[in-house]
Parts: structure tokens; C-alpha cells; sequence
């Protein structure tokens, strides 16, 4: 069998995810591959613990990263949870919120969906109405930042309607962790969980994971086994705390990998970094405005890191994503469920939210738009990018 050496292509991937790996990251997945209970290993695990709580603005013991992809920890951190007949409420403005209901269905739940259109928030309203109507809910599910519509959701009042009602606040923060503030004990959130390959500039591979006292004792409580045994924490809790007891082997390198990305996270620190995501999101904002375009989520209700643009009649979606990736090597992502064909996601997460890469994608956008037709302005875009960067440093 004769297979040739491996060699993609070097892509921009300015998409919904993955996004790209800082060199840093690449390099400390090369570095030696050690035993999962080797003592290197194990200062490892305990660098990524530290640095964890500190992102998701957490004491929680019960902070680690999941072995999987971000859907790893949706699972995990679903099934801990949940037993067959509880009630668990999904709030569904768009297909991660739709994932996350289909997941609690899955275990057993009776899942009731608090709805909000397409490129909307969820109204807390509605939250605190289906929390009356349904006394003992076990969970509130929410997605921070819905990855398909670009809207960032308020967590202060809805957190607070929770602990109100006695339901555990899960979140969804694999869109938003690193890339906007998320503050989980200030928010009432008791289980949340995460990606590496959004706003930790990390390939995807594990999915950081933090879990109260409460939602432990809730899992503690459980009348049965976890269904999981891969994702059961009352096991893994035993490897990731003092007693490293063995439960499975660990991706080794994907831990050096989000032990990096963290290093780079609180190098570069919080503050800074927020802004850095927030700057990108409004120069390509600038750029797709002069291009004639919007942006589908309303100001005031959009994340900075996933930027949803509506692409107007007469553009062919396809036609466009097709010439960026063939053309100049930039990825962005299509629409998706009501908004397939009408809409791009662009992400500006992690290493790729930088100026260069706003312009570059905004310069693309615009040569392709004048030999499709689109328009004859070419300059603008780039321009209008460019002098938010410049206003913002003068």
C-alpha cells in the first residue's frame, strides 16, 4: 500500500471553529509523550486545573478537561446530571441549544424548550415562566454563545431565577470561554463546560469541564449509574483529584496542548484579551458594512468571537466560500437550519482574531466581489477594517 506523506494545505480558518493553533500550542504537542500517571503528567494535569478555574471564574474542585471534543463535555455534562423522568428545561435559539435538548432527551429527560427565534437571546421571562410551570426541574440548559446565530445570552438574570426555583444552571461556553468574560459562580452556573478549538487557539481533542458542590451532590444523589461510563465524574473525579486513581487513558499531548493555550490565555491576560476579540469583531463588522452587507444578529445581542453576516440576495453563498478557500486559503462557515445560504459565520476567535487576518479576509471579500460582480468598490472594505484598528490606537 503505497500513501503518501501527509501535507493540507495552510489554511486561514476564520469559520465557526476549528480556529488556528497558536505556534506555542503546536510546538508543546511535540514535546515528549510521558505515562498518564507519570508525575510530569500529573503537574501537568494540576497546571490545566489552576489555570481552568481561573478561566471560568470558578473555585469549583471539579474542574478539568474532559477527554473528547466539545460535544464530549455537552455529553458529560449532561448525563451526570440527569436521570430518567427529570425535568430538564432547554432554552433553543439555534442548533447547539436543539443538540443540547436532543442529548437531555437521550438520557431520559423530560425536556421542555423554552424557545426565542433565530438570531434573538433567550427572554429570562420565559426562563422564570417555565420554571413556575414546572416545579423540581432538575436543569436549566442555555447555550452562552449560540455558535449557529452569533447572539451572546444574558446569564445574570436567569442564573438567578434558577437558584430561585432550586434548578441547576448548565451552560454551554464553547463559543465564549477565553473569548468573553464567563463567570460562573458570579452567574450561579453550576455546570458548565467548553472546546479547545474556539477562543483557546487549540485543536479540538478535549472539553474543559467545572461542576459545583451541588451539581455534585445532585450526581451523588442519583438513584442509578450514570448511563456513561466513559463520561461518569464520580469515577474521573477520583483520577483528576488527589487520589489519581485510574479511570482511562488520557490524551496525553492534548493536555500539553491546553496547558499552553492556557499559559497563553493568562500571559497575554483577561482584560486584554476580551478587548483584542471585541476590536476584531467591530473592524470586520466595519468591513462587511462596507461591503454592502449586515450582520444578522442585532447590536447589543451579538458574541465577537462567532459574527454572523447576512449575505443579501443576488450572492452566491457557496460560489463565495468556495473562491476564498481556493483562491486565497481563508475558511468561513455557512449558514445553518433557517439560515443555510443566507448567512456566513466568521469566526474571530483566539490567534485569529488579529488585525491582519480582518484585512486580509475583508481584501479577499472584496476581489471576489468585483470578478463575480458583486461590486465595483474594491478598497473599501479593507479600509473601513483598518481605520477602526487605527481609531482605536490613536
Amino acid at each position: 500500500m503505497n500513501v503518501g506523506e501527509l501535507n493540507p494545505h495552510l489554511r486561514l480558518l476564520l469559520g465557526p471553529g476549528p480556529s488556528p493553533v497558536h505556534p506555542r500550542v503546536l510546538k508543546a504537542m511535540s514535546t515528549n509523550v510521558v505515562g498518564h500517571l507519570d508525575p510530569d503528567f500529573l503537574s501537568v494535569m494540576d497546571d490545566c486545573q489552576v489555570m481552568l478555574r481561573g478561566l471560568f471564574g470558578t473555585e469549583n474542585r471539579v474542574t478539568f478537561p474532559v477527554s473528547g471534543t466539545g460535544s464530549a463535555g455537552m455529553e458529560a455534562a449532561v448525563c451526570n446530571v440527569i436521570e430518567p423522568g427529570d425535568k430538564a428545561i432547554i432554552c433553543v435559539n439555534g442548533v447547539f441549544g436543539g443538540r443540547m435538548a436532543d442529548v437531555a432527551g437521550r438520557y431520559g429527560a423530560e425536556v421542555i424548550k423554552v424557545e426565542a427565534p433565530w438570531g434573538q437571546p433567550i427572554d429570562p421571562t420565559d426562563v422564570k415562566k417555565a420554571l413556575d410551570a414546572n416545579p423540581g426541574a432538575a436543569i436549566v440548559g442555555i447555550v452562552h454563545a449560540e455558535t449557529s446565530t452569533g447572539v451572546l445570552q444574558p446569564m445574570e438574570e436567569i442564573g438567578a431565577a434558577c437558584q430561585s426555583h432550586g434548578a441547576l444552571l448548565l451552560m454551554d461556553c464553547v463559543t465564549s470561554l477565553g473569548g468573553v468574560p464567563v463567570e460562573v459562580d458570579k452567574w450561579g452556573v453550576e455546570i458548565a463546560y467548553s472546546g479547545t478549538q474556539k477562543c483557546l487557539s487549540c485543536p479540538p481533542g478535549v472539553a474543559p469541564l467545572t461542576m459545583s458542590e451541588r451539581a455534585l451532590g445532585k450526581m451523588r444523589e442519583r438513584k442509578e449509574k450514570v448511563k456513561s461510563w466513559y463520561f461518569d465524574v464520580t469515577m474521573i473525579e477520583n483520577y483528576w483529584g488527589s487520589d489519581r486513581s485510574y479511570h482511562h487513558t488520557g490524551p496525553i499531548t492534548m493536555n500539553y496542548a491546553i496547558r499552553e493555550a492556557l499559559r497563553l490565555v493568562f500571559e497575554e491576560g483577561l482584560e486584554l484579551r476580551f478587548a483584542r476579540h471585541a476590536l476584531a469583531s467591530k473592524a470586520l463588522q466595519a468591513g462587511v458594512e462596507a461591503l454592502g452587507l449586515s450582520m444578522f444578529a442585532q447590536e447589543g445581542d451579538r458574541t465577537p468571537t462567532l459574527n454572523t453576516v447576512s449575505i443579501g440576495e443576488g450572492i452566491d453563498d457557496g460560489e463565495v466560500r468556495k473562491a476564498l478557500l481556493n483562491d486565497f486559503n481563508i475558511e468561513i462557515g455557512g449558514g445553518l437550519g433557517p439560515v443555510a445560504g443566507k448567512a456566513w459565520r466568521i469566526g474571530m476567535m483566539g490567534h485569529g482574531a488579529r488585525q491582519e487576518n480582518v484585512v486580509y479576509l475583508m481584501s479577499a471579500l472584496e476581489v471576489i466581489f468585483n470578478r463575480m460582480g458583486y461590486t465595483k468598490k474594491v478598497g473599501e472594505a479593507s479600509a473601513a477594517a483598518t481605520r477602526v484598528y487605527a481609531e482605536a490606537l490613536a
